[in-house]
């Protein structure tokens, strides 16, 4: 893993121009409001329900994958808790402005884990392994999302309510869970190469990668057509921007990075020989890379949906979306220094 800086420099640059690509469409009215709003549709619904099942059906069923998919929940579980309560701190200390406030916390915690996450972590572990990594991490922030999230977005308002089919039955956990089944299903059936079930089982698998992969050019291309419907010299002069922005995309990543390398330390001080060096190393570089990405761009949706400031929330995803080209790459050279301590 040592040499992953460049291909993650290169997806970086790619999504960067993708961005760029959704901009300039927006403003020669290629993608406009009806077209952007069903292409977020279609992402949400089809497109990433797809990436995550597809994720997890074509990982290969053995001992060392089923371990790595419990400690990934496991971490991802403890990051957004850690985020959560962080968060939580930080905006105590901000000046009273309630709807901003709200969406200044709910987008410190909840990052583009799914459509940028994964191919930010299959360009630094390889192509299959990141994403399937980065399946079994999203579980927790989909829980996370739909109970602490929604209370965030929910305070001082009677009209937002926390219900268990919010909570479970979401675009996030039922794709989620049909993953898992059929990445547990593996394990129990074994169906021979030449089985006439074989080429069935081969076209579900390709009809759900290419869904899926629908998910990262599009949603970064709706990314870039939101920013070109507001105030760029508004959202590169707001001072707040900024203060979320390196919180966010430098002091999170860091903190969760340190956090990490220390957990690990007293777990193998205390159970020497628990986890091997490399895995040890593997798991500090998904939890910064993932604490580093840019805020997810559901709080766009929901906060146009409650009325929550949908401008501020634009203008909170745009910001870290351009700037994570830029911060993501130092942090996972600042986490590949602290691997080395």
């Amino acid at each position: 893993m040592n040499d992953f800086f460049l291909p993650l420099l290169t997806i970086i640059l790619t999504l960067f121009l993708l961005m760029v690509c959704g901009y300039v469409c927006r403003k020669k009215n290629i993608i406009n409001n009806s077209s952007s709003k069903g292409l977020s549709q279609l992402i949400i619904s089809v497109g990433q329900p797809m990436m995550i099942i597809s994720a997890l059906a074509k990982a290969e069923y053995n001992e060392a994958n089923v371990t790595t998919a419990w400690q990934v929940v496991v971490i991802s579980t403890i990051m957004h808790a850690l985020m959560a309560l962080m968060a939580f701190l930080v905006c105590k200390l901000l000046k009273k402005n309630p709807d901003q406030n709200k969406i200044f916390e709910f987008s410190l915690v909840f990052a583009n884990a799914g459509f940028i996450g994964f191919p930010i972590l299959d360009a630094i572990f390889g192509d299959g392994i990141g994403s399937f990594m980065g399946a079994f991490y999203v579980i927790s922030f989909h829980l996370f999302l739909w109970t602490w999230g929604i209370m965030i977005l929910a305070r001082q308002r009677d009209d937002i309510k926390l219900t268990p089919k919010k909570i479970f039955l979401n675009y996030g956990t039922v794709p989620c869970a049909i993953g898992i089944v059929i990445f547990l299903l593996k394990g129990l059936i074994q169906v021979p190469a030449d089985s006439a079930l074989m080429p069935v089982l081969n076209a579900c698998a390709s009809f759900f990668a290419y869904l899926g992969n629908l998910c990262t050019p599009i949603s970064v291309l709706v990314t870039g057509a939101l920013l070109a419907t507001i105030s760029l010299p508004k959202m590169f002069t707001s001072a707040k921007l900024y203060l979320h922005s390196a919180i966010k995309l430098i002091g999170f990543p860091v903190v969760i990075c340190l956090f990490a390398k220390l957990a690990f330390s007293l777990i193998l001080s205390a159970f020497p020989g628990a986890l091997s060096a490399q895995t040890v190393e593997i798991y500090i570089l998904l939890a910064t890379a993932m604490a580093g990405v840019p805020s997810a761009a559901t709080i766009t949706m929901l906060a146009e949906l409650y009325d929550i400031e949908p401008g501020y929330a634009s203008q909170s995803v745009g910001m870290t979306s351009i700037l994570s080209t830029a911060t993501l790459p130092l942090v996972m050279l600042f986490a590949q220094w602290v691997v080395g301590w």
